[in-house]
């Protein structure tokens, strides 16, 4: 419990610098959900270390039938706060919709 608790991270800006500063590609593969390691590869993992990210977004979407939400909350903070709440456009929702049935 303490290993979940002390090494996951637990928002956007953690898990940031998890892939920035992690030693290699098998380390932060131990944060893929089993079955979906294929959706973060290695060169994903090269590019995140070897760029600065211009900014850190935290993002969590509510799906509807036929409509969609998403809700951008701080990143790193103790608790979450809303910064913003907008309706998805259709070619956005069916995106994010096909994403995760990726698997």
């Amino acid at each position: 419990m303490y290993y979940v608790y002390l090494f996951t991270p637990k928002d956007s800006l953690e898990l940031y610098q998890e892939l920035t500063f992690a030693e290699s590609f098998e380390e932060v593969q131990k944060h893929m959900l089993d079955g979906y390691e294929d959706n973060f590869t290695e060169e994903d993992f090269h590019y995140i270390q070897n760029n600065s990210a211009d900014w850190i977004g935290q993002f969590t979407i509510f799906d509807y039938r036929g409509k969609s939400y998403v809700v951008m909350t701080t990143p790193g903070t103790e608790r979450l706060k809303i910064l913003a709440v907008e309706e998805l456009p259709e070619e956005v929702r069916v995106f994010f919709s096909e994403l995760s049935e990726f698997n």
